[in-house]
């Protein structure tokens, strides 16, 4: 396959990766949104506190989205690992989300309903592209490429611990293997 051809297989990939966190992540909004507005209506739970409870049940709804639809293809071997990771980088995108909710609330005293809702959906917003790149690279990562050349090294696949994908890395010349040789036979 050509260069341009690559990338551009990679690139339909991507698309159609972040479409699927995409929809995933509308369907958590949907839920984020309507469980706020939920607490924020018929409790007497602060504004911040509500919005962070409401995080916090999209959070387990998406994980169960990410984990058998966006991902489903990707390594299953470490589930404990996977959802640690997943919970943690979750738990920054939270603060991150609600930190943007907090600063409106009681920085700017925007604390109307429909302030509350841009304000959600702002940190939402914000908290999400931090959340796909950790996802993506630490969470959820890609299985080693199977289709390497014979006289390739591979380095990282050994590695479970590295992120991201195996880089493959041309074996060195035979040339260098030769000049060692005759280098050992002159002394």
């Amino acid at each position: 396959m050509s260069e341009r051809g690559a990338l551009r297989a990679r690139l339909d990939l991507l698309a159609r990766e972040v479409a699927k966190f995409g929809v995933v992540g509308a369907v958590g909004l949907v839920v984020n949104i309507g469980v706020s507005n939920l607490l924020w209506r018929y409790t007497d739970i602060p504004t911040v506190r509500a919005g962070l409870m409401a995080t916090f049940v999209a959070i387990l709804f998406n994980y169960v989205g990410f984990r058998y639809w966006t991902y489903r293809d990707r390594d299953k071997s470490g589930r404990t690992r996977e959802l640690t990771l997943f919970l943690l980088f979750s738990a920054v995108g939270a603060v991150i989300e609600t930190g943007v909710l907090y600063a409106a609330t009681y920085g700017f005293g925007w604390n109307s309903p429909v302030q509350s809702n841009v304000f959600k959906i702002l940190g939402i917003g914000i908290a999400t592209m931090f959340r796909f790149w950790s996802y993506r690279t630490w969470v959820f990562r890609a299985l080693p490429d199977k289709d390497v050349a014979v006289n390739d090294v591979v380095v990282g696949a050994e590695d479970a611990a590295l992120p991201g994908p195996a880089v493959s890395v041309p074996a060195p010349a035979p040339a260098a293997a030769v000049r060692v040789e005759a280098d050992s036979a002159r002394r």
